[in-house]
């Protein structure tokens, strides 16, 4: 893999004007990076990953499908949302968890039932985490993401643009702290591989590769297989791609959307 950063290029310039015999005598000039982390080129390259792979579409869709034991829905009309979770406990009791706008609902047997926080919270991010990745890269766009640029790279012979993707605490959710990388096909802009590290049940990272890429109405799904790095190492989130390659990280899971349906409002948000 050959990964060419910014912060290299940076240092080879400075290297070569020092060198350079004419610059001796040049005064100085400073002159102050004004470029938002979340804006600039990592902006424009994430713009275009929603674009391709279903853009303003996901907008008014609702969207079906099954995952592991559980069946899962999405509504959007224009910024209002619902997300829900519908499957049976281990007592055999049919449940439902629901995220809206307003916030968190749970039912039990189609009655709604007041659960602990602590609770409540487990609940709502497990059916958070799983509607956010089958429905990426949605959401990228949002005023709390900052996206950036970090480098331009190859896996497996394929170039990539390596985004790098960081959340601000506020409107950034409870993980906020929580950093992403994306790996942008520079041929396609499609997210062929990605990296996380997230701080929750103890904290950890994983690597992703997108498999099985289908289009539904419109929008793009994939499924993955999750890949997490041996235990007793303790590389950076940006070497996992290095370690993939060389065939260092370990199969976690795979991960399978089954049953997709989508429906798509023909409307356009304004």
């Amino acid at each position: 893999m050959k990964k060419i950063t910014l912060l290299a290029l940076v240092l080879l310039t400075i290297w070569a004007c020092k060198n350079d015999p004419k610059q001796e005598n040049v005064e100085e000039v400073k002159v102050e990076d004004t470029t938002p982390k979340d804006g600039g080129k990592g902006a424009e390259i994430i713009k275009r990953v929603i674009d391709s792979a279903g853009g303003h579409r996901y907008e008014t869709a609702t969207i079906e499908f099954k995952f592991r034991d559980a069946a899962y829905k999405s509504v959007r009309n224009c910024g209002m949302f619902e997300l829900s979770r519908s499957r049976t406990d281990s007592t055999g009791t049919p449940t439902e968890s629901i995220i809206t706008n307003m916030g968190f609902i749970y039912k039990e047997k189609g009655e709604q039932k007041t659960l602990p926080d602590s609770m409540a919270n487990k609940y709502k991010n497990s059916v958070n985490s799983v509607h956010y990745f089958v429905q990426l890269p949605f959401g990228l766009d949002d005023p709390a993401v900052r996206k950036e640029l970090i480098a331009e790279d190859s896996i497996q012979g394929k170039a990539y643009d390596e985004i790098q993707v960081n959340f601000k605490k506020q409107g950034g959710g409870e993980d906020y702290h929580d950093t992403y990388i994306y790996w942008v096909n520079k041929n396609t802009y499609k997210v062929d591989y990605l990296a996380y590290s997230y701080e929750t049940n103890g904290g950890g990272m994983r690597f992703r590769e997108a498999i099985n890429p289908r289009e539904v109405e419109g929008i793009r799904f994939v499924d993955y297989k999750n890949y997490t790095p041996k235990k007793g190492s303790s590389p950076k989130l940006n070497e996992l791609d290095e370690l993939f390659e060389k065939g260092e990280l370990e199969l976690y899971s795979t991960i399978e959307n089954k049953d997709i349906k989508v429906e798509v409002l023909d409307r356009k948000c304004g």
